[in-house]
């Protein structure tokens, strides 16, 4: 079940101690850039105290990447098809971004599977357009999963930030939201309401980690009190 959905009208989460400088960010995406222009927003309206260190997309062809640069962020591209297998290709990703500096990852409609190397494991996160563990894994990305809802009969879909592991869609669950699904609904309608969600939890799951206050016990991600 959700971890609870906050008021859109709450102000957003206060740290537990201030940090000293922005949480650095690597966001990675492989299309249109819609989860990347919502943190930079949420970022340049002050309600998130972080920055994108590095956007990096796995094609040139991919919208976000013009969208980063006319944002100002810096982007790269390590193109998935000019790389011989997925640990070369993870190998270059991960690369550029300890060159970055950056802290933590943010997956962002990134399509390829990663092999995380040990320095990174515990700094990797994810938006998937469901209510995981259902309808998520390989191939269960943006149209294909709200198909799938929408055809499973569901009254209620979402979203789920959770920590990437070697696998899709498996690691610890951060935060959900939820939003109805509608008689008549079609993908596009399901996937607008759900990515109303997405713009509030990606950024709520960032406060929480860069508060410190997420502690992950198993496959269990426990959101700890303010101050504890």
């Amino acid at each position: 079940m959700p971890h609870g959905d906050p008021s859109p009208d709450e102000p957003p989460a206060k740290s537990a101690a201030k940090r000293e400088q922005p949480l650095r960010l690597g966001v990675l995406i492989s299309g249109g850039g819609t989860t990347m222009t919502n943190l930079a927003g949420v970022i340049a309206r002050g309600e998130l105290d972080a920055k994108i260190a590095v956007v990096i997309s796995s094609s040139a062809e991919a919208g976000g990447v013009e969208k980063a640069r006319k944002l100002g962020l810096p982007v790269e591209v390590v193109a998935r098809k000019g790389h011989d297998s997925p640990a070369r290709f993870s190998d270059v990703i991960f690369a550029r971004l300890r060159d970055a500096g950056v802290e933590l990852v943010c997956l962002a409609g990134f399509l390829c599977l990663l092999t995380i190397p040990d320095d990174f494991a515990g700094r990797i996160i994810n938006i998937h357009p469901a209510l995981l563990p259902s309808f998520g894994g390989k191939g269960m990305h943006g149209h294909h999963v709200h198909a799938a809802v929408i055809a499973a009969g569901c009254k209620v879909s979402g979203c789920t930030v959770h920590y990437a592991d070697q696998t899709y869609d498996t690691g610890p669950i951060i935060v959900q939201r939820t939003c109805p699904v509608l008689e008549g609904d079609t993908p596009d309608a399901l996937a607008a309401r759900v990515f109303e969600q997405e713009c509030l939890a990606y950024p709520e799951a960032i406060r929480l980690i860069a508060a410190g206050r997420i502690k992950v016990d198993g496959r269990r991600a426990r959101i700890a009190p303010v101050g504890e």
